[in-house]
């Protein structure tokens, strides 16, 4: 027989049900509301014995008391919660004005297969310690007490209970800011019995919506439960939350989501019955570093802060797609269970927009908008984006002056040392919320990529051979400085022109745009392509239109200002360039692809700093990445006169790579041109030997390095290689040299001026 309970799953064996425990003939018991706070709102002294406090709007500003007995009144309407230069100091192109799609609005739907569930924390880059597990017993608290700093008023945040000067603290009351009711009290005891079925044990937490405690199902297997109960049962959005949970919960089914089994009630309060998660939370885990660390605050790795919210953001994405809001993600609500989380706490979950329900979050978590606009998927991005902000530094301030705020990067060491995860948090956190992540997969897979740098910077000369890029191709290699190195944007298979495109083959720039210009509708796909092929036509009009039209039709079409950073580069407009591509790079930071090309806007136009930098992330994340970074990076070397950094960088490039014969051919220039004594011309003369150079190249090659012999030899003998070498071998070679350039060059001008140069050098003679 199927259990009778609303929204319940399971079926009745042996008289119970076996997923909530509740009897076969039961039905759910209904609630009482009780009264809420005072109707009316006096002034003057507080009357509470030897309290200093003034009545301030009806309750006292010290002890929160209100004047008068409390009596029955219409509920209160939810109240708000309250180094070094790097690319990002740079300019950045504008994105955004008036989207009105992402905000509150329901995620693309992924399938199973494409959430990431690994079950070991880490997604295979790093690895996190697994939590001991815990002995459900020894986890009930011996004293159940909140301490008077985490006593808060769970509707506006404000401290309550804390007293003053000779008078005592309070577990009861009210707020003085707000007026809703408090309370801090344990309800249930050791050996209670609620809803003839769950003996309570203790005490485990207190919550955001008031005690949680550990208890025995009897009617089941005498397996462990979690009863959570309500803040105050005089709080009637409480009270409506709580039934909510029973109303559309019973549908969630996540491996990484609390399971809910049942909602009961005993002694006129409600009570949500759910599974026992033996484990820490992320908040608990800060505590126990910080006590190992003699009290100082030891913030997580920023490795293993990702890895931990990369395997759990599938959870949040997973509610998104059922319509609902998570609303109060933070790290205590996320538990660690050996090598898997779970997602604690459905009490601040509602339908997305649901204008009616109580609202719940958390001070310094919480995103700005929601006391004015509600919650929506952009709000629970933004307590992600704190919730990572938290794990990975420690902010005193961050229920504060940054409360809505990221601190500047210079401030925090694991933010100046990892402009990507700064960049991924300004997103995450981005005042405006149609500036945010759109979906948690969205976030998720930028986080997976700032975790592939994260852990590529740990250890060097490492770097991946999985595809990092979800949104480019990988680089090629097409000469060491062309922009035609950069990746291209993959296609995107939704777009409903995908299919159209994918039929038109067609190299030749100028064919693929009169195959463009009659698609069966005008898609973003289409107007991208039609840049592309714009660029490479050398049509910089067609490009700029392109760009006009998408940012038009999306203002926040960051692949837009893709494409107008490669008609800049290709305009040698610098600065355009890398406005464009660092406004990309905020956006996707997790790709490598606009570092890349940030990288070289900035080499280009003079930020060689900014350009290293970057140049060295792409290197060492992933290897379809190397031979393009390496290049940049003995570019910039280069430019500095450092030839052991640039030989270094050109190290870099794998002999199977089919940019090596290129880096072979550098190294050889770098060593000619920058090497000043006998060392150095010796090893750029053993590379001459070897590189396979054309034969003008490889003249000019041998041209300079005897010119600058020579100078270096004077009037005696010098050391090259395994020969000594004297200034008269030293102008025959350099004659031989340029006869050769002569031959080779075909325009007559500098054919004459080079053998004119051989016969300055040649002795005179009156035979």
């Amino acid at each position: 027989m199927k259990c009778r309970q609303p929204g319940c799953t399971g079926t009745i064996v042996d008289g119970y049900c076996d997923v909530c425990g509740m009897p076969g003939d039961a039905m759910p018991a209904g609630l009482a509301v009780p009264g809420n706070r005072p109707a009316t709102r006096p002034t003057g002294k507080c009357r509470q014995p030897g309290c200093p406090g003034n009545i301030v709007d009806g309750y006292c500003d010290v002890c929160g008391s209100p004047d008068i007995a409390p009596g029955p009144s219409a509920p209160p309407s939810p109240g708000s919660l309250s180094v070094a230069r790097t690319s990002i100091h740079l300019g950045s192109t504008a994105l955004g004005s008036a989207r009105a799609t992402s905000f509150g609005g329901r995620p693309t739907r992924h399938t199973s297969s494409e959430r990431l569930t690994t079950g070991r924390i880490g997604a295979g880059l790093t690895r996190v310690p697994p939590a001991p597990a815990i002995d459900p017993a020894k986890a009930v608290l011996a004293k159940p007490e909140v301490p008077l700093d985490a006593r808060v008023c769970p509707r506006c945040g404000t401290k309550v209970g804390q007293g003053a000067e000779n008078v005592a603290s309070r577990s009861e009351g009210f707020c003085p800011s707000c007026g809703s009711p408090y309370s801090f009290t344990v309800k249930l005891t050791p050996g209670d019995v609620v809803a003839n079925q769950y003996e309570v044990v203790g005490a485990l937490a207190h919550g955001g919506m008031g005690w949680i405690y550990l208890a025995k199902d009897r009617n089941v297997s005498e397996r462990w439960v979690v009863l959570k109960g309500l803040l105050n049962t005089g709080d009637a959005d409480a009270l409506a939350a709580t039934i909510g949970e029973q109303r559309f919960l019973a549908r969630v089914e996540h491996p990484q989501i609390v399971a809910i089994y049942n909602f009961v009630t005993h002694d006129d309060a409600g009570y949500i019955v759910m599974e026992y998660v033996g484990g820490r939370s992320l908040k608990q885990l800060l505590k126990q570093r910080m006590t190992a660390n003699n009290g100082e605050a030891d913030p997580l790795p920023v490795d293993q802060s990702l890895a931990l919210l990369i395997e759990i953001l599938p959870a949040l994405g997973y509610l998104h797609e059922l319509g609902l809001l998570y609303c109060d993600f933070k790290p205590d609500n996320v538990i660690q269970v050996g090598d898997s989380l779970k997602l604690i706490d459905l009490g601040g979950v509602r339908h997305i927009g649901d204008d009616d329900s109580a609202i719940y979050g958390t001070v310094g978590f919480q995103a700005p908008e929601v006391a004015t606009l509600g919650p929506s998927i952009a709000s629970d991005i933004f307590t992600v984006g704190r919730t990572l902000m938290v794990l990975s530094a420690e902010v005193p301030g961050y229920q504060r002056e940054f409360e809505f705020k990221i601190p500047p990067a210079e401030q925090l060491p694991a933010f100046a040392a990892h402009d990507s995860l700064y960049r991924l948090l300004l997103k995450c956190c981005a005042p405006d919320p149609n500036d945010r992540f759109t979906s948690a997969e969205e976030l998720r897979l930028q986080m997976l990529g700032v975790l592939r740098e994260v852990v590529a910077g740990a250890t060097p000369g490492v770097a991946t051979t999985a595809a990092s890029s979800v949104l480019f191709e990988a680089p090629t290699v097409a000469g060491e400085r062309s922009s035609q190195q950069l990746p291209r944007l993959r296609p995107d298979p939704s777009d409903p022109q995908a299919g159209w495109l994918s039929r038109i083959s067609t190299e030749d720039p100028v064919q693929r745009l009169a195959a463009l210009s009659a698609p069966p509708a005008i898609s973003a796909e289409v107007l991208l392509a039609r840049g592309q092929a714009g660029l490479e036509a050398g049509n910089p009009k067609l490009v700029d239109e392109c760009v006009r039209q998408l940012l038009a039709n999306d203002p926040w079409e960051w692949r837009a200002v893709w494409l107008a950073g490669l008609r800049a580069l290709q305009g040698r407009d610098f600065t355009t360039a890398q406005s464009s591509f660092n406004a990309v790079y905020g956006q996707v930071p997790g790709e490598l692809a606009p570092k890349l090309a940030l990288a070289l806007a900035c080499e280009l136009g003079g930020e060689l700093d900014i350009a290293e930098s970057l140049y060295r992330i792409c290197a060492s994340t992933d290897a379809s990445y190397v031979t393009p970074a390496a290049f940049g990076l003995a570019r910039v070397r280069a430019a500095r006169n450092d030839l052991p950094g640039s030989l270094a960088a050109l190290e870099l490039v794998p002999s199977t790579s089919r940019g090596y014969p290129e880096s072979q051919r550098l190294k050889t220039r770098h060593l000619v041109t920058l090497a000043t004594d006998a060392s150095g011309l010796s090893e750029a003369l053993g590379a001459l030997a070897e590189a396979k150079l054309d034969p003008l190249t490889e003249a000019q090659y041998r041209a300079q390095l005897y010119d600058r012999a020579m100078n270096l030899a004077g009037n005696g003998p010098l050391r090259l290689g395994a020969e000594t070498v004297t200034r008269p071998m030293l102008r025959d070679r350099l004659v031989s040299a340029y006869l050769d350039l002569g031959r080779l060059t075909e325009e007559p001008a500098l054919r004459a001026g080079y053998v004119d140069l051989a016969n300055s050098l040649r002795p005179w003679s009156f035979l």
